[in-house]
């Protein structure tokens, strides 16, 4: 599997999929204070694809037009933010998915990515117990993330920080990434109890879905690759963005 550039009308340069291959890793962790301990539980995970950087405001306009840009700190470069988790599974994906029907590789779709996928990601996927830091590619969260201490109060342009062992950038801070699972407090028990868990989807229904990797205006605890949090997908925070998948798996 290959990484997979994606052209679209409007973007001067291609958006990249990174290949990722799938395997098994130890999901869960010390998290912040929201939920202190995350029981690790064994996962596995089929080949996917994932964004290189968050969905830029570049990226967004491409798909949605140029007058519909949502985000508070504005440039194409940064991610964008304020934008719900139902608006980018209800417009953005869609309209996405149309427009690439045809420049996709067979049998692939866009989506958000499970919380699985995106901490294995974070977490430098099958070398997963060789990169054992902290955040996405390093202990040091200045190498790789902007966060309350070093953002200046903003988001940043994408790609300015280390990247992690993928080639992923900006998993650690600068803003928020929407996943595609609903929030449940003890899912991550439930999937011990079941042992390997394969693609977990995550809770058949919530209230809240998923939130990964902090953001510009938190603390670097809150930055680590094993915190999560949650909000309503309704909800158009500025500190909340999000990241594509290239997978034939659908969620």
């Amino acid at each position: 599997m290959a990484n997979h550039p994606q052209h679209l009308p409007g973007l001067s340069e291609p958006f990249l999929m990174i290949a990722i291959p799938g395997g098994t890793f130890d999901m869960g962790g010390e998290s912040w204070d929201n939920e202190r301990s995350l029981p690790i539980h064994p996962v596995e995970l089929s080949d996917f694809r994932m964004g290189q950087h968050p969905v830029t405001q570049a990226l967004w306009l491409a798909v949605m037009g140029e007058e519909n840009n949502p985000s508070y700190f504005k440039g194409l470069t940064r991610p964008v933010e304020s934008v719900s988790w139902e608006q980018i599974d209800r417009e953005f994906l869609p309209r996405l998915n149309e427009m690439t029907k045809d420049k996709r590789p067979a049998g692939t779709v866009y989506r958000l990515p499970t919380e699985a996928e995106w901490e294995y990601a974070a977490r430098g996927g099958p070398d997963w117990k060789n990169q054992s830091f902290l955040y996405a590619g390093s202990d040091v969260l200045d190498e790789v993330g902007w966060y309350d201490d070093n953002s200046h109060g903003e988001t940043k342009p994408v790609g300015l920080k280390m990247k992690n062992a993928l080639g992923l950038y900006d998993m650690s801070g600068n803003v928020w990434e929407w996943c595609a699972d609903w929030y449940g407090r003890d899912y991550y028990k439930k999937c011990l109890e079941e042992g390997v868990t394969k693609n977990p989807p995550g809770p058949e229904q919530g209230s809240n879905r998923v939130l990964r990797g902090g953001g510009w205006n938190l603390n670097a605890q809150i930055c680590r690759s094993v915190s999560r949090d949650f909000s309503d997908p309704s909800d158009r925070p500025i500190n909340i963005g999000f990241r594509l998948v290239l997978s034939i798996t659908p969620v």
